[in-house]
C-alpha cells in the first residue's frame, strides 16, 4: 500500500538515496589482491534517505524526495522507507539504475566507499510539485541539484527552517551554503570550502554564508556558531564498528531537533548521540537508533559525569 502524505510532514529530506552493500573485512585489500569479507549486509542508504529514517525513528513524520529505480534495489530501498514509516510519494522512481555503493568496513570502524549513480537518474526542475507540502524543516544534501535551490528559496519565502548536509564540495552543496538556515559541514568541507587551515577560522568565515554553522570533526567533536555565539562539543566516546552514516544520522536527529524547537545546546547533544550510537553497528541503516534509545544513552552519559 502507497504511503500517503500528511498535511504537514516534520522533515522533508531532500537528495540521495542508495542501497549500500557492506563487507567487513580484517583489512582492506592491496593492488591486485583478492581477500574475504567476515560479513556482509545489503541495505539502503544514502545522506538524505538516511536522515529520514533517523527522523522517522525519532518519532516524528519525514519524506524523502529522491531517486529510486525500478530495480531490486530500488524496490528493497523503497520497501525498507515504508516499512519505517517514511513517507514516499514524493520518490522518484524509474528505469535508470538505482545509486549504489560498495563499503569495506575495517575492525576498527574506519572505511572505504565506492558509489556509482546513473547522471540520467537526477530529478528533473519542476517535475515534482512541492505546493502540497508543508513541512517544518527541509534537509537536503545537495545531490538533488536541479530541484534543490528553487525548493531552498522558496522555503525561505515561506520561513520554512532549511538545513544543509554538505559532506563535500560539489554543485549541489556549493550552490545551497548561501541559501539555508543551518550549514552543517564535515571538516573536510569545512576547512575546503572556507579557505582556512582550522575550524575555528572556517566556522567565522562560514557564518557569512548562513546564521546557524556546525563543522563536524569526526572523534573530536563539533564545533558550531550562530547568534547565540560559538562554541565546541566533545564527541560521545563509544566503540565504533563502522562509522559509515554517522553524519547522516547526526544531520536527520538535528533537523528533527530543529522541527520540536528544542534548545540550541540539546540540539546538538542529541544529534551528537544519535551519530555515536550509529558508529557501534554495521550498516548505517541498521545504526540508526530510536529516540528512546537516544535518551537512554544521554541519561546514561549525564550519570557518569556526576
Amino acid at each position: 500500500m502507497k504511503t500517503k502524505t500528511s498535511h504537514t510532514i516534520d522533515v522533508l529530506c531532500v537528495g540521495a538515496g542508495t542501497y549500500d552493500l557492506v563487507y567487513s573485512v580484517d583489512r582492506h585489500p592491496g593492488p591486485d589482491e583478492k581477500i574475504r569479507a567476515t560479513s556482509f549486509i545489503g541495505c539502503g542508504g544514502g545522506p538524505a534517505a538516511n536522515g529520514a529514517m533517523a527522523v522517522a525513528r525519532f518519532d516524528l513524520t519525514a519524506s524523502f524526495v529522491g531517486y529510486l529505480g525500478h530495480d531490486i534495489f530500488g524496490n528493497a530501498h523503497f520497501d525498507e522507507l515504508q516499512q519505517a514509516g517514511v513517507l514516499t510519494d514524493h520518490v522518484a522512481r524509474g528505469d535508470y539504475s538505482s545509486a549504489l555503493s560498495v563499503v569495506i568496513v575495517k575492525p576498527d570502524g574506519s572505511r572505504a566507499l565506492v558509489n556509482y549513480r546513473k547522471a540520467e537518474s537526477f530529478i528533473a526542475a519542476g517535475s515534482i510539485d512541492f505546493s502540497s507540502i508543508d513541512a517544518k524543516v527541509i534537509l537536503f544534501d545537495g545531490h538533488e541539484p536541479h530541484i534543490s535551490s528553487d525548493l531552498a528559496r522558496s522555503a525561505r519565502q515561506k520561513n520554512i527552517i532549511t538545513v544543509l548536509d554538505a559532506g563535500s564540495i560539489h554543485r549541489g552543496t556549493e550552490e545551497l551554503a548561501g541559501l539555508v538556515d543551518y550549514l552543517v559541514c564535515s571538516e573536510k568541507f569545512g576547512l575546503s570550502f572556507s579557505g582556512e587551515k582550522t575550524e575555528v577560522k572556517a566556522v567565522e568565515k562560514l557564518s557569512s554564508y548562513a546564521p546557524n554553522v556546525i563543522i563536524t570533526l569526526g572523534d573530536r567533536g563539533l564545533v558550531w556558531k550562530n547568534h547565540e555565539g560559538s562554541g565546541r562539543l566533545k564527541p560521545f566516546k563509544v566503540k565504533a564498528v563502522d562509522t559509515t552514516g554517522a553524519g547522516d544520522v547526526f544531520h536527520g536527529v538535528l533537523a528533527a531537533c530543529l522541527a520540536q524547537k528544542k534548545e540550541w545546546l540539546d540540539s546538538l547533544r542529541y544529534a551528537s548521540a544519535a551519530g555515536a550510537l550509529c558508529c557501534t553497528k554495521i550498516g548505517a541503516r541498521l545504526g540508526i537508533p530510536t529516540r528512546q534509545e537516544i535518551e537512554k544513552f544521554l541519561a546514561a552519559q549525564k550519570e557518569q559525569s556526576l
